[in-house]
């Protein structure tokens, strides 16, 4: 019997059949299989603790709140309890099952009397222990494990996906209730400029036309101001929702700056990109793939099974003794599978499944990838065009003061100061945007590097 499991198992070890996972060289990038071997850089973007990257207090305490509450990050958590629970089977596979099963029984025949010398009995315990000689066992086992750990890069990504969407949100509120508060502050400006030209049209100054002009130029910011406080209105119910609350009213602070770390190259290491949760949750259900092909290639071979038995009985044979006396059994089996078209089928199920799993983790590193470099070039632009805008702000707060000064002396039209007016309002509108965009640009850098730990 040794010298017959000593060949099986060299055949299986031709088979790969107990062989652990390994990234495959072939269908590859060969700069992935290299950055999973890079030790982690502590203090890379990706690996900060969110608090460490989001210094407001205000947010920090919101995402805490949303990590806390978040149904999505809660389904993720379960996801890993049932991973690990099944992680737990599959090692308790390799332990004898263990069964009590005591009967007792009488019979009667051609109306004889029963009495309690009739009576046969066995209280038995009987053990069945699986000998895992052909790795479906080891597998298994393994399966779960890589399943165990796909479940908590999953968890990641989505604690990843939350923090990134708080701050958002967040950031997109602030936004918004600065220009809230500029079209509050511009409309009370043109009020007065309303005001001011009825005054000067009474004085001879100008006409009807300065005037009707002058209103039209104030109402017009009257209307941006609710479409603002719905858009407000419409965030806060998007965070309430992202915090499992009902919708309020978040407090923010508006006059944060946020300040982020320098960490915005021109380029990433693709060992960063390697420890992002969901390249990392791609490649462990490719390794669950392959461990399923490597059961379905053990469903070809025997299964060896030892059993064994003992208790305590009355039953000898035919005889019924009383007392009744111990007794033992011991078994092997040795089940073999004679139709294998099932098997064959399985096994290549299970290979188009690895394909799968091997296509799918190729495509999440690529667009890792991607995500990583739209998000730097989004940065860099966003703030070469924030430097920009506020040169475009200070040159037309110089126009509209000019414009005013020349109205005064009578040299300009009217026509012109509104026009510089608008144009302050419109170049100071977007700075708040374009603020916005970097600061965005940040979020989606640091969760396409997998933060949010």
């Amino acid at each position: 019997m040794a010298a017959i499991v000593a060949v099986v198992a060299a055949t299986m070890s031709s088979c790969h059949i107990y062989k652990k996972y390994e990234l495959p060289e072939e269908g590859i990038s060969k700069s992935v299989v290299e950055a999973r071997q890079e030790p982690v850089d502590s203090l890379a973007l990706g690996n900060l603790s969110w608090d460490k990257v989001f210094t407001d207090p205000q947010l920090q305490a919101l995402i805490q709140i949303a990590l806390d509450k978040n149904v999505n990050l809660q389904n993720a958590h379960l996801n890993v309890e049932m991973a690990n629970a099944q992680l737990l089977g599959a090692k308790l596979s390799y332990v004898p099952q263990l069964t009590f099963s005591p009967n007792a029984a009488t019979a009667s025949y051609g109306g004889s009397s029963i009495s309690k010398h009739t009576w046969s009995y066995q209280i038995p315990v009987n053990a069945s222990w699986q000998i895992d000689l052909f790795g479906g066992l080891l597998n298994n086992k393994r399966n779960a494990q890589a399943s165990v750990e796909g479940a908590k890069a999953y968890e990641q990504a989505v604690r990843t996906q939350i923090v990134a969407g708080v701050a958002n949100c967040y950031y997109t509120l602030v936004m918004l209730k600065r220009q809230l508060r500029l079209a509050q502050e511009t409309s009370a400006l043109w009020g007065k400029s309303v005001q001011t030209m009825q005054d000067l049209k009474e004085a001879g100054r100008f006409n009807e036309v300065a005037v009707v002009q002058s209103r039209a130029n104030y109402y017009a910011i009257q209307a941006q101001i609710p479409a603002l406080e719905m858009n407000i209105h419409e965030v806060q119910n998007a965070l309430s929702l992202m915090l499992n609350s009902l919708p309020k009213e978040w407090t923010i602070d508006e006059n944060y700056q946020p300040v982020f770390p320098k960490y915005m190259e021109n380029g990433v290491p693709m060992k960063y990109l390697a420890s992002r949760p969901d390249v990392v949750a791609a490649e462990k259900q490719f390794a669950s793939a392959y461990y399923a092909t490597n059961s379905a290639r053990a469903a070809f071979y025997p299964g060896l099974t030892i059993s064994a038995g003992g208790g305590f009985t009355n039953l000898l044979g035919s005889v019924i003794q009383n007392p009744g006396r111990w007794f033992y059994q011991i078994a092997a089996s040795l089940a073999t599978p004679l139709f294998r078209a099932q098997n064959i089928a399985s096994l290549k199920a299970a290979k188009a499944s690895q394909q799968q799993a091997l296509n799918n983790f190729e495509y999440t590193v690529l667009s890792a990838s991607s995500e990583v470099s739209d998000a730097l070039v989004a940065y860099n632009k966003n703030s070469q065009q924030v430097a920009l805008v506020a040169e475009q702000v200070k040159n037309l707060e110089k126009a509209v003061e000019y414009n005013n000064d020349l109205l005064t002396l009578g040299t300009t039209t009217y026509l012109e100061v509104l026009t510089a007016q608008q144009s302050l309002l419109s170049a100071q509108m977007s700075q708040l945007q374009t603020d916005l965009a970097v600061q965005q640009a940040a979020i989606s850098l640091y969760q396409a590097l997998g933060g949010g730990r």
